[in-house]
């Protein structure tokens, strides 16, 4: 079955995205910077809202090197997370070299048994050096990932490339920036199983509208048809 993931900004969002048939939330205070970490407090009324899984934004600055500055505020908000029953976080920080920041991530995942690599791996330079990194870190499930910071259009064909060559990177991709419903049944054919939405689950693709239960629902549809 291909999993659906749903950006959420609140539980109003987080409702209709169950309600249209979402397997997961990602859960961020902002979009600002492409996304930042959500509250506490956001975080817990969304979970009591949803019997899905939610993933929050761990994320405090825009870019993706680690702030050493802001070390223990983060490593604090990553327990806080867990108690509360987050599903795992979202999070992806690079290294001086665009290579992934291993200390950096291990250090905030080290408590939790899964989470999501964000879309740092599309701004990597190095992006071969940086999947093999991936590979390698525990409790890593899906990555998500354009193939080109600018988006599914412009990397659909490295996406689809990468999860051809190898089965571990095409069962990790989580397809997302961007991504329309045509770009689908090919990265679907190539082996990729888990799509992620935000503007598309909204009226006229608008941060401002509240995530549309249908809206979700029908890219719910298409996943399920290509499964059966």
């Amino acid at each position: 079955m291909a999993l659906l993931e749903v950006i959420c900004l609140h539980e109003n969002d987080a409702k209709r995205a169950a309600q249209g048939g979402a397997d997961r939330i990602e859960l961020v205070g902002t979009m600002d910077d492409g996304g930042l970490a959500p509250s506490p407090e956001l975080l817990a009324r969304v979970l009591t809202a949803v019997d899905i899984p939610v993933r929050p934004m761990l994320r405090l600055d825009g870019g993706f090197r680690a702030d050493p500055g802001r070390r223990d505020e983060i490593l604090r908000l990553a327990s806080i997370y867990r108690d509360l029953g987050a599903d795992g976080p979202v999070l992806g920080f690079l290294d001086e070299a665009t290579g992934v920041d291993v200390d950096t991530v291990i250090e905030l995942t080290d408590d939790f048994p899964r989470w999501t690599f964000h879309r740092a791996i599309d701004s990597s330079l190095e992006p071969d050096k940086a999947w093999v990194q991936l590979l390698g870190l525990p409790g890593l499930d899906q990555v998500l990932t354009a193939g080109s910071p600018r988006g599914v259009e412009h990397g659909i064909d490295d996406l689809i490339e990468r999860a051809n060559a190898d089965p571990r990177v095409a069962a990790l991709i989580m397809a997302g920036g961007g991504l329309r419903a045509e770009h689908v049944p090919w990265l679907y054919q190539a082996g990729v199983r888990a799509f992620h939405i935000g503007s598309p689950a909204r009226p006229q693709g608008s941060w401002k509208a509240w995530v549309d239960a249908d809206l979700v629902r029908s890219w719910r549809e298409l996943l399920d048809r290509l499964t059966r």
